[in-house]
């Protein structure tokens, strides 16, 4: 008998074999006798366990393993076994954990419908042709990192209990996972997609982690709900990306798509900073829809729709004059008097529209860790007010632009944008000037009735002379 680094005593049939030796024998079920053969699968029933490990299991000995147990295994070990024909464990029932680890899988290997009651292991599994785990059930933890699918990967209708990893997975063809549920956390961190990919109607319970994920070809993730929080930081989508998510916090930070990029989101968060976008780009929204952050963000066309951006902050963005931005909400001045340490102490504030970086300048809310120049705001509203479709708002943020420049500029031209700001405010609110207008009229007549009760006052006052009577003589 010899020990390999395999980790348990190999076949002594051959150098090259790593199979699992079955006791008395010495030698991996693929190497037994035929008689020994019988004997092994004589002594096997339902819910019995096999070590299959490192052992080549053709059509005929997974057959003869399998058929005693009537498709009921226990604790099933395959790590390293190599497949050279067709595998079908559909409807197999694993009552015990189950590992696959490194196995590799020549054609086709279908587990449609199978039961797994324990954990699973899929480790760094080849799948050199089509895989099939449509319908699968597992109850435990389930482990597919480093797998390698050649073919089409059809996790379609498949239910997850617990949590499930498919970190540094490469899926050369197709991949679906439409219908699938993962009641656990899932993180795909670092997988590979070289053919579209397929999420519709997925459902996650938990966190999924799409992070520095590779979409070659696009994708398509539009699940019915995430539990937690969906994740696509560092992200890269080759041609194109479909986003659909409810109710949770949208990570599309430092994501990279050369494409379209369609996001709805249905009461969701979204948060875009440092994303670039090399496509026509829309983030439309529905019910407590916004985003938080577009900070960094470099998009040749992007368009914003019904969402709420009174959170949302837009320092360091490129090229901000690209953006649409359609139905939006925005943050807006404080209601009342307000005091303040600086001259003048008492500030009433008309009600505009602001962004939430001036709101931080101006100490309405946390600063964070970088708080606008007001310089930087003045340009910031400028160039924004091109893409906003509603004439109300784009009128606020010109007049925002105005006041940022006025706090930015020196005593004398501060001095005539105060009195531009007080006498029309900047040209955009002509009530100001109808208000001046008028209390210059009420001014004028107060004193023109002023001066004429005066004059008659004086006059009523004034003592009466008798008049001058002049008696000519004949």
């Amino acid at each position: 008998m010899r020990t390999l680094d395999v980790g348990w005593i190999t076949c002594a049939a051959s150098p090259e074999c790593a199979g699992s030796a079955r006791q008395p024998y010495g030698r991996c079920l693929a190497h037994l006798e035929h008689h020994e053969l019988d004997e092994v699968v004589r002594g096997l029933s339902p819910g019995s366990a096999i070590d299959l490990r490192g052992t080549v299991i053709g059509k005929d000995l997974l057959d003869r393993v399998l058929a005693p147990t009537r498709g009921r295994l226990g604790r099933a070990r395959f790590d390293l076994a190599v497949f050279p024909d067709d595998v079908r464990f559909c409807d197999v029932e694993f009552g015990g954990d189950v590992s696959f680890d490194q196995a590799r899988f020549h054609r086709l290997a279908s587990f449609v419908g199978a039961r797994f009651a324990g954990n699973v292991s899929f480790r760094e599994v080849r799948f050199v042709r089509e895989v099939s785990l449509h319908g699968v059930h597992v109850t435990g933890h389930a482990a597919f990192d480093r797998v390698s699918t050649g073919r089409d990967a059809l996790f379609g209708a498949a239910r997850f209990a617990r949590t499930v990893s498919f970190e540094g997975a490469e899926f050369h063809d197709f991949a679906t996972f439409d219908g699938t549920r993962f009641q656990g956390d899932v993180t795909f961190r670092g997988c590979r997609f070289g053919r579209a990919v397929s999420f519709r109607k997925t459902e996650f319970g938990g966190l999924a982690g799409f992070e520095a994920t590779r979409f070659w070809a696009g994708g398509y993730l539009a699940p019915a709900s995430v539990g937690r929080r969906l994740a696509l930081t560092g992200a890269w989508a080759g041609n194109g990306l479909d986003l659909a998510a409810r109710d949770c916090p949208v990570d599309l930070r430092r994501i990279r798509v050369t494409g379209r990029l369609s996001v709805r989101l249905d009461g969701a968060v979204a948060d875009l900073e440092g994303a670039t976008l090399r496509g026509q780009a829309t983030v439309s929204g529905t019910g407590t829809a916004s985003v938080t952050s577009v900070c960094g963000l470099e998009a040749e066309a992007l368009q914003l729709s019904a969402v709420d951006l009174s959170a949302c902050r837009f320092t360091g963005i490129r090229t901000p004059e690209r953006l649409r931005l359609t139905g939006c909400a925005f943050a807006t001045t404080p209601r009342g008097v307000r005091f303040a340490p600086r001259w003048p102490p008492l500030r009433w504030w008309t009600p505009r529209r602001t962004l939430a970086d001036e709101h931080a300048w101006r100490g309405w809310s946390d600063p964070g860790q970088d708080v606008p120049a007001p310089h930087r705001l003045a340009v910031l509203y400028s160039r924004l007010r091109a893409g906003i479709d509603d004439k109300a708002t784009a009128a606020d943020f010109a007049f925002g632009a105005m006041e940022m420049r006025r706090a930015t500029s020196r005593s004398s031209g501060r001095w005539l944008l105060s009195l531009h700001w007080i006498i029309s405010g900047y040209g955009l609110r002509m009530g100001r000037v109808v208000g001046w207008f008028a209390l210059l009229a009420a001014i004028t007549v107060g004193s023109l009735l002023m001066s004429s009760a005066s004059h008659a006052s004086r006059r009523a006052n004034a003592p009466r002379v008798p008049p001058l009577s002049v008696q000519l003589s004949p």
